[in-house]
């Protein structure tokens, strides 16, 4: 099993190391709840990779964005060179999500922008959580969504050895059925291509080509190559594919879906007026017909319930379920992510219900949802708050707070001070000469554009150097 190893020069200082030592004596001793209570600048991303390193469980880190969780991913990925570092966030560039506005009559359909680099990023963090155990992963609230059942992912994969007698069109089978496209022209991530007896293929989380070359019904080589170069990077004796999408079903499971879908329509339609179930009949049809023939359709989450073989209202899969049960999970900047998490499901049932009320989903497309907060509770058994200003739910919760408050730099935050209205602007002038005289600069906030901009040309005329800077100004 590969182990953390935290590679790096700086050694804990300041308050780290006892902030360290009391986390990790916490999680020893099966400390459900902590809060890691740092001021900014104090090296909490530190003390989170050090407590990685010595409890040596698959990690993960929730943000409450995603340029924080981008931030994250850099740093850990500097930290941990040689483990596994996974980036888990939306994969929309643009999202618009399918709704009905009954005032209007207007439907609007999904429409969305997928980044195909940060498909990529997911595909590889699920990949990683299923095989191997030195992983982390930096995700958003994306992973309280529903990504299919790992069991279903895992279930598709199919490993390849040298030397294996398999044919070239039962390969091709396999790769068909795990949501990979043929592409003889142009091959990325997500597709394969066939020249002869050799087959090139890039899994939806890999950046190169795997190439299986065939003899008869027997695989005689397995390489990596260079996508750009087309050099071999190395030969192989085996390589596991996994497949292409989250949303991947077994034949067998497909079946039962469709029959469960096509009965869950029978009862509904009863239910509606006539234009709304003549509009839902339409709809539900076509979907089924496209996954019959296809294995997928627009939409294909909004049936998941049935795909997952889970009851009315049990909770959907989500990237929690790739995780072993006793994982670790720091939650940075808890006092935002928190909330956060706690009104992700409440927004997507209120546009849900709409869509469901007028015939243009299922009643099934309820179960296609985030965890609840009660839901996301479930996973939280080793949980670590990361927060300079935590909320009263973390504080109370927590079975004991870790403080960070000298910074490993020494530094302290400079002193405030509040001074009277009276006389304010000969003040102020007086502190902007000191500190220029040091070479310094200044910065002068108020309370409106306007004030901002009188108080500039005041002090233009007093012959300071000074320019105002608001929302309005175009650059």
């Amino acid at each position: 099993m590969n182990q953390f190893k935290l590679l790096t020069d700086m050694k804990p200082k300041g308050s780290q190391p006892n902030a360290i030592k009391k986390l990790v004596e916490g999680l020893n001793r099966g400390e459900h709840y902590q809060t890691l209570l740092g001021v900014t600048g104090s090296g909490k991303t530190f003390t989170m990779a050090n407590v990685i390193e010595q409890v040596q469980k698959p990690t993960l880190v929730l943000a409450h964005n995603k340029t924080l969780a981008a931030q994250l991913f850099s740093e850990f990925k500097e930290f941990f060179p040689e483990n596994r570092v996974e980036y888990f966030v939306s994969y929309y560039d643009y999202y618009q999500p399918e709704s009905y506005i009954p005032e209007k009559d207007q439907y609007i359909e999904k429409d969305a922008d997928v980044n195909p680099k940060i498909e990529q990023m997911r595909l590889s963090a699920t990949a990683s959580l299923l095989s191997r155990e030195d992983v982390i992963v930096v995700a958003s609230v994306s992973c309280i969504y529903n990504v299919g059942d790992p069991k279903d992912f895992e279930g598709l994969s199919y490993e390849f050895r040298k030397k294996q007698n398999i044919g070239r069109k039962e390969i091709l089978e396999k790769f068909i059925d795990m949501q990979y496209e043929r592409n003889d022209i142009d091959l990325k991530p997500g597709r394969f291509r066939v020249k002869g007896d050799t087959i090139d293929i890039i899994p939806g989380y890999y950046d190169n080509i795997i190439r299986i070359e065939l003899f008869a019904e027997e695989i005689e080589h397995i390489k990596e190559i260079h996508k750009i170069t087309g050099d071999t990077i190395e030969n192989l004796n085996y390589v596991f594919i996994y497949p292409a999408k989250h949303f991947v079903i077994a034949e067998d499971k497909k079946q039962k879906a469709i029959k469960k879908i096509k009965q869950e329509l029978e009862e509904r339609l009863p239910e509606l007026d006539m234009i709304e179930a003549y509009r839902l009949k339409q709809r539900t049809l076509y979907d089924i017909e496209m996954i019959e023939e296809t294995g997928f359709c627009k939409g294909i989450e909004n049936y998941s319930r049935h795909f997952d073989g889970r009851q009315t209202g049990e909770r959907p899969n989500c990237l929690l379920d790739f995780f072993p049960k006793d994982f670790l999970m720091f939650i940075d900047e808890s006092h935002r992510t928190i909330p956060q998490v706690h009104g992700m499901h409440h927004g997507d049932y209120s546009r849900k219900k709409s869509l469901i009320d007028y015939g243009f989903r299922l009643p099934s497309a309820f179960d296609n949802r985030p965890l609840t907060f009660d839901e996301f509770k479930l996973f939280m058994r080793n949980v670590i708050f990361v927060s300079a200003t935590p909320g009263d739910y973390e504080l109370n919760i927590s079975g004991q707070v870790a403080e960070q408050i000298i910074r490993p730099t020494g530094l302290v935050d400079p002193p405030c001070e509040i001074r009277p209205i009276k006389n304010q602007i000969p003040d102020l002038i007086s502190e902007i000469h000191n500190t220029v005289k040091l070479g310094n600069r200044v910065l002068v906030t108020t309370l409106t554009k306007r004030l901002a901009e009188e108080l500039s040309e005041f002090l233009a005329e007093k012959e300071i150097k000074t320019r105002y800077l608001h929302a309005e100004i175009d650059t």
